[in-house]
């Protein structure tokens, strides 16, 4: 398992990656944040009881180049639990690119094969960072669920795991 801190305005965020079940959406997440493309991102949707997005959006509000696709991984037998960490996606099942979500409640609904014959794929897992995840979760927010403050990732970087 890889670990990476994404370091907030609001607080770090460790996050444990599972290659054994998930590794083409790990290998594409390290692949982004090696090329330091969530530095200087934000966390641009924020729905309360559901869950937290970033990973593609910068502080300009501007959606970031992300032109590498991955094959989704749903069916690796990783659930869409609390503080799990998943690959946002549009209507397409192989769209996701760099943006990620942090499930702040279970979402077994985005479990394959969900609602599409898909489902999303997880592939990691909050294991520092626990109330950093549920401040961010309460944000205020405006249109289309946007927060009203910025929350920036100032920087994402491979750690190791904590003893």
């Amino acid at each position: 398992m890889t670990n990476v801190r994404l370091s907030t305005t609001m607080g770090d965020i460790v996050l444990s990656l599972d290659e054994a079940r998930a590794p083409k959406s790990v290998a594409n997440f390290l692949t982004y944040l090696d090329e330091g493309h969530y530095a200087e991102t934000v966390f641009h949707r924020v729905i309360s009881g559901f869950m937290i997005q970033c990973g593609g959006v910068d502080t300009s509000m501007r959606i970031k180049p992300a032109a590498r696709r991955v094959e989704n991984e749903a069916r690796n037998g990783l659930k869409n639990v609390k503080y799990s960490v998943a690959m946002a996606r549009t209507s397409d099942p192989h769209s996701a690119s760099a943006q990620f979500y942090i499930n702040t409640v279970d979402n077994g609904f985005l479990d394959y094969p969900g609602q599409d014959g898909w489902g999303y794929a997880v592939f990691g897992q909050v294991v520092e960072g626990h109330e950093v995840v549920d401040l961010i979760a309460q944000v205020p927010t405006g249109a289309q669920d946007v927060p009203r403050e910025q929350i920036v990732i100032k920087s994402a970087e491979v750690v190791a795991a904590s003893a």
